[in-house]
């Protein structure tokens, strides 16, 4: 469990920190996280689905993992829709975990996943970082 969400953050602070890149550096910084979920990540994981051959990441059991994995998919469909296209497993994989109850209830209209970062706080986040 532990294995994957590591390996789930490094692709999580890719496309978290895309909103506080340099105007001059955004359209690189979207290319490279597409590209590492495209074809670093997203196909590990379909991998793992497929020779686990389980609903779930780990075992035949619900874990964090599972949730990380939820999580980063759907940050990733928000940069690009349809960036699962090619990964049959991990579309399933999504529907699965999306309609545990708990978190169907969860990712409802009106219930927010994350909250939006204010605009006046973005400067402060950029200095900060760059």
């Amino acid at each position: 469990i532990d294995m994957y969400v590591e390996g789930l953050f490094d692709l999580n602070e890719l496309l978290m920190s895309y909103n506080f890149q340099p105007a001059d550096k955004k359209e690189q910084h979207f290319a490279t996280m597409m590209d590492k979920a495209r074809n670093r990540y997203f196909p590990a994981f379909e991998k793992v689905l497929k020779d686990h051959g389980q609903d779930f990441l780990v075992g035949n059991q619900f874990s964090r993992a599972d949730v990380q994995l939820l999580e980063i998919i759907l940050m990733a469909e928000e940069f690009q829709p349809d960036i699962l296209k090619k990964f049959p497993l991990l579309q399933g994989f999504k529907a699965r975990i999306s309609n545990i109850p708990t978190i169907k209830k969860f990712l409802q209209p009106g219930s927010q996943r994350k909250p939006p970062t204010p605009d006046e706080d973005i400067p402060k986040v950029m200095e900060i970082f760059h």
